[in-house]
């Protein structure tokens, strides 16, 4: 194929990808009450499943310290076009998340033939195991992230005097950040599983830059997580804990790499 070739092949795969996220997302604008009513403002009631599961751990250690029995926030819309513009933008959201793994396998479908025959048996299972991590990604930032970000900015407040009275853009906004940065940091084992694949990291190198990756890590919490300390911490935890099991995949990976490269050395086919 000529380059224009690929060009018009790469068009295709975004359009068929752009059109299964926009009929995803018009599902979701019409289905907007419920989205918004059981979904995207779920996280600020009390009676949210996270904060059931609080109180159940309440109950087990004999104390109330964990237990959400008020959330003291306001929801409003301050502008004309708010609430019009916030349904448009949380559809589209919703309908990237939904269509992720078929997005991701329509990216593959163009990349993978470029690959060599190796290069794609390492690859194998790549579209499976990237969409459940996204998806582990998103439902960790959904039910922990997000409920404990809502109970502690809902709760600090400066005075009494003061209410808080949140915009409807500034919650979606923070939200989508929230849940869409976990999605997208929870890919790390399968980022070093291909740069490792590709020779361009190592296990040793991992181990050398722990303590690098662990300020790059804070930094990037701070940076899809609100403001407060602790939400910061609540995802960097699980994203080191990634890291760690990274360091794991790519010894093992950089073994078959080496056994691989043996192998072909000595004139044995794979």
């Amino acid at each position: 194929m000529s380059f224009l070739e690929h060009l018009e092949e790469l068009r295709w795969h975004l359009i068929r990808a752009l059109v299964a996220i926009m009929v995803f997302a018009i599902l979701a604008f019409v289905f907007r009450e419920f989205f918004f009513q059981e979904i995207i403002f779920a996280p600020t009631r009390v009676d949210f499943v996270t904060f059931k599961a609080f109180c159940k751990l309440s109950q087990l250690t004999g104390s109330d310290a964990f237990c959400v029995d008020e959330l003291p926030l306001t929801l409003q819309n301050r502008t004309m076009t708010g609430q019009f513009t916030m349904a448009i933008t949380a559809a589209f959201i919703l309908g990237i998340i939904i269509a992720f793994p078929y997005v991701f396998w329509e990216i593959w479908r163009f990349v993978s033939p470029g690959l060599y025959e190796t290069e794609r048996r390492v690859s194998k299972g790549a579209v499976f195991f990237v969409s459940v991590l996204f998806l582990t990604g998103v439902s960790f930032g959904y039910f922990v992230v997000v409920p404990v970000s809502v109970n502690f900015l809902a709760n600090f407040t400066l005075s009494p005097e003061i209410d808080n009275q949140f915009d409807i853009t500034s919650y979606v906004s923070t939200m989508a950040m929230m849940v869409l940065g976990s999605g997208l940091l929870f890919q790390l084992p399968m980022v070093i599983y291909f740069l490792t694949s590709a020779q361009i990291v190592t296990p040793s190198f991992l181990v050398r830059y722990r303590r690098h990756a662990i300020v790059v890590i804070l930094i990037i919490a701070a940076i899809v997580t609100p403001p407060d300390v602790f939400s910061q911490i609540l995802i960097s935890i699980p994203v080191y804990l990634l890291y760690e099991i990274s360091i794991y995949i790519s010894k093992i990976t950089l073994r078959k790499v080496k056994k691989k490269e043996a192998l072909m050395e000595s004139g044995i086919e794979l």
